[in-house]
């Protein structure tokens, strides 16, 4: 027993650590990480073509003849590209019981959408500067009760509206009778700008209210102290700061009023003030006894353009104008 107490202990070998790279069977962090990203743009790349090989489609069939069609692959680049469906679909294919194309019905939606864009636009900012830098007693309630009409569905507000506007239309009818015009009221086209700022004014007060609730109160309280009015404060304060949130207002508004069907058919479905939607429906039910699909394609493309042109010139701000206000401080 001794003997062991009294030899001297050996030097524990140093224990060497290999390299993650040097041990057999694993893999490096690096070649981890190629792999992760070819996987995540892999997954990204086929999502993009499975959303975007319609949109092919659609475009490589306007440039078409209807023998191309019918012959050879849909996936196929046109032989011998044409404009001339682009040309029918803009002025000469059948919507409903006319040949004039669908060039009248497109200024229908352009004449309905600005206005309803921007008195939206300004009563949701009017409305948000109200709720968050002039609060008032149960300024909490008119709010909530705005953001209720954000949900409820539009079907549920048909019959209700039809006798509003049905309503404004004997009330344009007794001006007519006394000053010789209705100012607007009645008229297809202002009924559909009035259910869409109707509509949208929830949205738009909740996108601005979010937005000016982030906004510095002590700016408004110095504009106040140097006498300027209401309205004053918030045309030369809080206006040129809201370029972010204005963005974002007139995209949304302007992609779901320019899309919308429901309401554009039941206020506004036949004659010459159809807007775009109705009309392009028209184009593709009608049939003359051969389906034209490069003229459907060309119009459907040409009813996409405008939406298509603002996400291009505006997209990238709509992402930053949402967040802009989600923080505060």
């Amino acid at each position: 027993m001794s003997a062991l107490t009294s030899a001297p202990l050996a030097d524990p070998e140093p224990v060497r650590i290999q390299p993650a790279s040097g041990r057999p069977g694993s893999a490096s962090p690096a070649s981890g990480v190629i792999v992760s990203r070819i996987v995540i743009y892999g997954m990204l790349l086929l999502f993009a073509a499975i959303y975007l090989i319609p949109l092919f489609v659609m475009l490589v069939t306007s440039f078409k003849s209807m023998d191309e069609i019918q012959s050879g692959n849909m996936l196929a680049l046109p032989r011998d590209p044409s404009f001339e469906p682009w040309a029918k679909a803009w002025g000469e294919t059948r919507v409903g019981l006319t040949c004039a194309g669908i060039k009248g019905y497109f200024w229908n939606s352009i004449k309905m959408v600005v206005p309803a864009v921007a008195i939206s636009t300004v009563l949701g900012a009017l409305n948000g500067y109200v709720l968050t830098k002039w609060r008032f007693k149960g300024h909490k309630l008119v709010f909530g009760l705005m953001l209720f009409a954000c949900f409820i569905p539009f079907q549920a507000v048909l019959l209700p509206m039809a006798t509003i506007l049905g309503s404004l239309g004997r009330f344009g009818n007794s001006l007519d009778d006394v000053f010789g015009t209705s100012f607007g009221f009645g008229n297809p086209t202002v009924n559909l700008v009035f259910v869409h700022v109707v509509y949208g004014l929830g949205f738009t007060t909740l996108f601005f209210r979010n937005y000016y609730e982030a906004f510095p109160t002590e700016l408004v309280k110095a504009a106040q102290m140097d006498g300027a009015s209401f309205f004053q404060i918030f045309r030369r304060v809080l206006l040129p700061n809201s370029l972010p949130i204005i963005v974002v207002t007139v995209i949304y508004q302007f992609t779901n009023i320019w899309n919308d069907f429901l309401f554009a058919s039941a206020y506004a479905g036949s004659g010459d003030v159809m807007p775009m939607t109705v009309a392009l429906n028209n184009v593709v039910n009608t049939s003359t006894g051969v389906v034209e699909y490069n003229v459907n394609m060309a119009a459907a493309i040409i009813a996409a353009l405008p939406t298509l042109f603002v996400y291009i010139v505006a997209g990238r701000y709509f992402v930053r104008g949402l967040m802009a206000g989600a923080v505060k401080g």
